[in-house]
Formats: structure tokens, C-alpha cells, sequence
């Protein structure tokens, strides 16, 4: 059993991946509260989400990239984390670019979760990518975050089958039941100090002791879940 650690969520959108988080928290499969939400937009979904589970939420508008308000706005994205006592923070569908000051504040303790399998289909539209690129095969994948969009050391993927008449949003869909499996289990395993990075390489030690076998039809996540049942 872990300490139980306190997480800082970003999300623009519904908020699915971040009601995941919370879900996962409030069964005790994961050793983790989330202490605050912060969103970019006022009609954000994911504001409903955080008030019907009790959990502050703050409204920070972003502006362009590297903006005088950008920069405004990554010293308040901090002081907000730090008033919380977050030790990780989770970017659950935030669709802005992340500050040089958060990630400085909490250095490697940033992750992100995109829909491809990185590094492959990078950037804001990674299923509909999938699907007019021809792939077979797509999926999810969680990262620890750095200063380039989708590009940091990877934790955990899932794969997911392109299938014939597939579209960006039945993709999807599909894509989206799995990160909200890998999402709570890279947590996890980052409350378990068990994540280890070395040069573009996270280990997980010791070895994940879930099995391939379990991950559904047709999906491979790796390393295997911990998480969930057999």
C-alpha cells in the first residue's frame, strides 16, 4: 500500500478521463485524491464533474502560447497546485500547451494521456489521423510531460484494432475505454514510486505483475494492468 498522494487535474473538455481519476480514487484502486481541477474554459464539462465529488476547481484563462497571459497564467496554475499540496499533476484532456513553470515546480511529476500510440500521430486530432492515414492500429498512451507536445518518456499504451468502416469517433470511442483503464494505473504506479526514468525509458520496478491475457479482445496494454481484476 502506498501513501496516499494528492492530484492536480487539467482538463477543457467533459471531463471523462478526469471522472475516471476520481472514480478510481473513491474505489481505493489507486492510492490517490484529486485535490484540485483547473480548466481554461468556463463551459467546461469537467467543472460539473469536480462539483458533484466536492473537489475545488478553478477557471484560468491561458491565452496564445508564451503570451504575457500565458506566462500569468502557468505562475497561477502553480501557486494553485502548491496551495493544494499536489504531488502529481494530471493532464486529463487539457488541450493547452502546459507552462515551463509547472514542470519546473514538479519535474518529472507531470503526465499526459494522448490517443495514438506515440510517437505516431502526435497533435490534437490523433484518431481521426489514425483512421485517414489507413492504420491498423492505434491506441492510448500516458507520458510523463515535457516542454514539446507529446513527446515525453512513455509509461504505459494500449492498443487498440482499426477496423473497417471505422471513424475518427468510433475510434474513438474505443480509444477512450482504454485510457480510462491506463490513466489510474500509471497513477498508480507513480504513487508506488515505482516509475524510473532513464533517457527516453521508463521502467517499472519491479516488473508489472499483471498478465497480457487480461486486457480484453484484441487490445494489448503494456506493461499489464495492475489495477482491475483478472
Amino acid at each position: 500500500m502506498a501513501d496516499t498522494i494528492t492530484l492536480g487535474v487539467f482538463a477543457s473538455g467533459g471531463g471523462t478521463n478526469c471522472q475516471s481519476i476520481i472514480d478510481a480514487c473513491e474505489a481505493g484502486r489507486i492510492d490517490a485524491r484529486v485535490g484540485v481541477l483547473i480548466t481554461n474554459r468556463e463551459d467546461a464539462g469537467a467543472l460539473e464533474r469536480a462539483a458533484n465529488h466536492g473537489i475545488d476547481a478553478h477557471i484560468v484563462p491561458v491565452g496564445k502560447d508564451l503570451s504575457e497571459e500565458f506566462h500569468a497564467a502557468d505562475e497561477r496554475h502553480v501557486e494553485i497546485l502548491r496551495d493544494c499540496g499536489a504531488d502529481l499533476v494530471c493532464l486529463a484532456g487539457y488541450m493547452r500547451r502546459i507552462g515551463s513553470g509547472v514542470l519546473r515546480a514538479f519535474e518529472r511529476a507531470v503526465l499526459n494521456i494522448h490517443p495514438a500510440l506515440l510517437p505516431s500521430f502526435k497533435g490534437a486530432h490523433g484518431q481521426r489521423d489514425a483512421v485517414d492515414y489507413g492504420a491498423r492500429v492505434s491506441g492510448a498512451t500516458v507520458h510523463f510531460a515535457d516542454e514539446e507536445f507529446d513527446r515525453g518518456p512513455i509509461i504505459i499504451q494500449a492498443a487498440v484494432p482499426v477496423v473497417p468502416g471505422d471513424t475518427e469517433d468510433t475510434l474513438g470511442a474505443r480509444i477512450l475505454q482504454q485510457e480510462h483503464r491506463i490513466y489510474p494505473q500509471a497513477i498508480q504506479w507513480f504513487a508506488e514510486r515505482r516509475l524510473k526514468v532513464e533517457g527516453r525509458s521508463v521502467l517499472l520496478d519491479p516488473p508489472s505483475r499483471g498478465s497480457y491475457d487480461t486486457q480484453g479482445p484484441g487490445v494489448i496494454i503494456s506493461p499489464p494492468l495492475e489495477t482491475e481484476e483478472a
